[in-house]
């Protein structure tokens, strides 16, 4: 089988190339540095010639909330097209647990637009909806703090490691079309200003968590279950304190 990772030299994307390959199968990585670029259009009908599954993991180069829509409106119609031509099976995307319930978050609002046209296209379909990444950990917080302050609102998180990420990328591409879409999260749920209270603690960071209820996370507040997934989720098996320890040690 011939599977296309776009956004295949990415975080996820170069682990999903990387297992798609140990399970001998052939993956191509493909991106702008490779020569394929969805919001052109470039090199994509070479791209999926003879593709069986197209993965999805790619993001776009801007957060302004303009720039976010127009990436994955533009990108996702031209890759569609180029599937539809190609004759590709099974069409998978990655996206975030919880998009619909932020609506006042621009990227979130964009993600949900993304599914809509890969729902609404002919090509099988399945979506994978992640929690937060540990690799992002460090930008949640930077992007909460003010002055000296971290404001977390005390509300349920539940992140995950990238390898878990790719891990259950792979298992859709490699599995049926669900026509739908399955949540994945991480093996622990914290409360969320506590969770980043014990981090910042362990980085030796001189901020400050404060808990508080009206916090944003990326221009929205939060409700309990803004962030994790429902139950009957797949979890996946790397703890935090364990990714973080690897991570710290260069492994």
């Amino acid at each position: 089988m011939k599977f296309v990772v776009v956004g295949g030299t990415g975080l996820i994307g170069s682990k999903l190339v990387a297992r798609l390959r140990e399970h001998g199968h052939e993956a191509l990585a493909a991106a702008p540095n490779t020569g394929v670029n969805t919001l052109t259009g470039e090199g994509l009908a070479e791209a999926l010639a003879g593709a069986t599954v197209v993965v999805d993991v790619s993001n776009s180069p801007s957060y302004e909330d303009a720039a976010v829509l127009e990436f994955f409106q533009t990108a996702t119609r031209n890759l569609l097209a180029a599937e539809t031509a190609a004759g590709v099976g099974h069409h998978v995307a990655l996206s975030i647990v919880g998009t619909e319930r932020l609506p006042a978050n621009g990227y979130f609002r964009a993600k949900v637009v993304q599914e809509k046209l890969i729902e609404k296209s002919s090509i099988p379909f399945s979506i994978v909806h992640a929690t937060q990444f540990f690799e992002f950990v460090r930008g949640i917080a930077d992007e909460a703090t003010e002055g000296g302050t971290v404001r977390m609102a005390p509300v349920s998180f539940q992140p995950m490691a990238g390898d878990d990420v790719a891990q259950a990328v792979g298992r859709a591409a490699m599995g049926a079309p669900l026509n739908g879409h399955v949540e994945v999260g991480g093996p622990e749920r914290f409360r969320m200003d506590e969770f980043f209270r014990d981090v910042l603690a362990g980085w030796g960071d001189p901020r400050g968590v404060v808990t508080d209820e009206h916090a944003h996370y990326f221009g929205s507040e939060l409700s309990e279950r803004s962030l994790v997934p429902d139950e009957g989720a797949t979890l996946g098996t790397i703890r935090y304190r364990d990714w973080a320890d690897r991570d710290a040690a260069g492994k």
